[in-house]
């Protein structure tokens, strides 16, 4: 195959295209199930969520996103199957692409929460199985990612538990819950760009030379940013929440206070000190 061909120009754009529609799909559902908590509970607001995960969508897809493109382009099927006949792949991946899309969108307008990774995944294993059979898919690989997305929600539901165990014991459970929160909060923001930063120069893309870092290179980057991000976290962040929540308490108390004293000096009616007035006869 020609390394540019134009009649495969509509193709591409088509691709483009359609890429650009299973995106959106995903916004809408996986990054609502992202956020949902951190909006429903507050924490955030709605236009928070959506700046944030614009953000770190691109973030997460370019640093360490490389290598599940990798399985879903050449992991799941066999492509060496498709040697010579280039274009039948394409015609599949848009396929899939499209299919991916369009119950994504389904999926969401039904305010049902699916994965995109499922849908991409059962796709790209769809158009193969047509177009080559049984033979066509690395079943192995594909058991691999079918175990996952039951070892996951699994997994994460333990780590969830626990994490949970900990605030509730440490932090909700205590007569002044803001002041162990307060004091909390660098070791969660800690932990948290550990995970992430460590997951980063571990395991991110070759184009940065991360490759040539070893894995203990990666955890010692990732403590020292952790630690400097915790350290600011510390000094600067925590006195500025406490200072925040001061002033909201010392708000609330005198709106308590004025609710108090208008009740308590509001005149009574003649029909109210009727009573009183019987009473001194």
């Amino acid at each position: 195959m020609e390394p540019f061909d134009p009649s495969l120009v509509p193709l591409v754009v088509a691709g483009f295209i359609v890429a650009f529609i299973l995106a959106f799909g995903i916004g809408a559902n996986d990054v609502a199930n992202s956020f949902g908590t951190s909006v429903g509970s507050k924490v955030i607001t709605f236009r928070t969520a959506c700046i944030l995960g614009s953000i770190f969508e691109i973030l997460g897809a370019i640093l360490i996103g490389y290598k599940v493109s990798d399985t879903v382009r050449k992991g799941i099927i066999d492509v060496t199957l498709y040697n010579n006949t280039e274009k039948e792949l394409m015609l599949g991946s848009l396929a899939a692409l499209g299919g991916s899309s369009i119950w994504n969108l389904v999926a969401t307008s039904l305010s049902l929460p699916i994965s995109g990774t499922h849908t991409i995944v059962g796709a790209t294993v769809g158009f193969s199985l047509y177009a080559r059979g049984f033979q066509g898919v690395n079943w192995y690989t594909f058991a691999k990612i079918v175990l996952s997305w039951f070892v996951s929600p699994i997994m994460s539901g333990f780590i969830s538990a626990f994490i949970f165990l900990i605030v509730r014991n440490f932090i909700l459970r205590k007569s002044d819950p803001i002041t162990p929160g307060l004091k909390f909060m660098p070791y969660f923001y800690g932990f948290t760009i550990l995970v992430n930063v460590f997951s980063i120069v571990h395991d991110g893309p070759e184009m940065l030379y991360f490759h040539y870092i070893p894995w203990w290179g990666a955890l010692i980057v990732a403590v020292i940013i952790a630690g400097t991000v915790a350290t600011v976290v510390k000094c600067f962040v925590v006195p500025r929440q406490r200072a925040a929540i001061d002033v909201i308490q010392e708000n609330r108390r005198k709106e308590s206070a004025a609710k108090f004293t208008f009740g308590s000096t509001e005149k009574k009616t003649p029909d109210q000190q009727l009573p009183l007035r019987s009473w001194q006869a």
